[in-house]
């Protein structure tokens, strides 16, 4: 097991996310930016859309998985990478090692969507399947890593991981000034903080002047509630939401100071709210998004943030969603 230093304050320079960008590039997509005449009509504003639920593996956290296995040493490589993850993080480890020849073990909770553990195992990772009640996911994972000398990857409270999800603010910016425009706002989704801050400093390379956002589930909006307490405070996290990958109640002890130097606001979307944006990306956009994925497009229709005028850049975070609930989703009636 590869010991470091406790990393107590961390924030990815310009150097090292374009260091990040060139890294990545061979196996990672530069996904487009989408507009739709449609949504702008509605908010009376420009949105920019980036769908990174067509990154492979389908979500953004292939970047910070990329970012981090790339600079394994050889000894950290064949010790393999060990990882939890409701979901997305865990595809994109997955993926990432077997494209590299890596062996990786991934914790998941019992409950996690069928697809995605499926997807885990495609992959050729090893599934650990762990009960949220009874077990922590941390304490398997460095039990692993003890035994079997593996790297452990953690979704977001990482340097590597925010430094990899940074490149996506970065290329979102670079891609809207390609297009002649500046963006007045950005809004990503949210869950312990990796892609916001990430993403932020990224952002804020090119376009420091753009508000940023995070957007997560109400209940689970830890977040919000910490950017406005000004310190790390836990959401109730009260019943359960359709938003999977986005349910932990309380920011990184990374994330939370980047936030709080580049974010404007933290808000919070329904599970209504995000089933409307949910069938709005499939009807209008033709796109598959899972309820995580679409918090940030759910704030822009509900009007949590003011569009008029101005311009907006809004990520589309995965497309990672069971068949049968996304049909369910797009046939109810909002």
């Amino acid at each position: 097991m590869t010991i470091r230093a406790a990393v107590t304050h961390f924030e990815p320079t310009e150097a090292q996310i374009d260091a990040a960008q060139r890294r990545i590039a061979p196996y990672a997509i530069r996904t487009p930016i989408l507009t739709s005449e449609t949504l702008d009509r509605m908010v009376k504003g420009r949105v920019f859309l980036k769908p990174e639920n067509l990154q492979r593996s389908g979500s953004f956290k292939l970047r910070g998985a990329l970012n981090r296995a790339l600079q394994l040493n050889e000894e950290q490589r064949e010790g393999g990478i060990v990882a939890w993850s409701s979901g997305n993080h865990g595809l994109a480890i997955s993926y990432v090692a077997r494209k590299l020849g890596i062996k990786a073990t991934v914790l998941m909770p019992q409950e996690a969507p069928k697809t995605k553990i499926d997807g885990v195992r495609k992959n050729g990772a090893a599934v650990r399947l762990y009960d949220k009640t009874k077990e922590v996911r941390e304490e398997i994972g460095a039990q692993i890593a003890a035994a079997t000398g593996a790297t452990i990857v953690p979704p977001y409270d990482d340097p590597f991981v925010i430094t990899g999800q940074a490149t996506l603010g970065a290329e979102m910016a670079e891609q809207v000034r390609d297009m002649g425009q500046v963006l007045d706002a950005a809004l990503f989704p949210c869950s312990g903080g990796g892609l916001v801050s990430g993403a932020a400093c990224g952002l804020h390379t090119l376009m420091p002047q753009a508000s940023v956002y995070s957007v997560e589930p109400l209940n689970f909006d830890g977040m919000a509630i910490s950017l406005a307490a000004g310190q790390a405070m836990k959401a109730s996290a009260q019943g359960t939401s359709i938003c999977d990958a986005l349910l932990v109640p309380a920011p990184g002890q990374l994330t939370l100071p980047i936030c709080r130097a580049h974010l404007k606001e933290g808000l919070s979307v329904t599970d209504e709210e995000v089933k409307e944006a949910i069938r709005f990306a499939f009807q209008e956009l033709k796109l598959v998004v899972e309820p995580g994925g679409a918090t940030a497009l759910a704030a822009v229709l509900a009007g949590k943030v003011d569009a008029a005028g101005k311009c907006l850049g809004v990520l589309i975070s995965g497309g990672n969603v069971d068949p049968d609930k996304f049909a369910a989703f797009v046939n109810e009636q909002g």
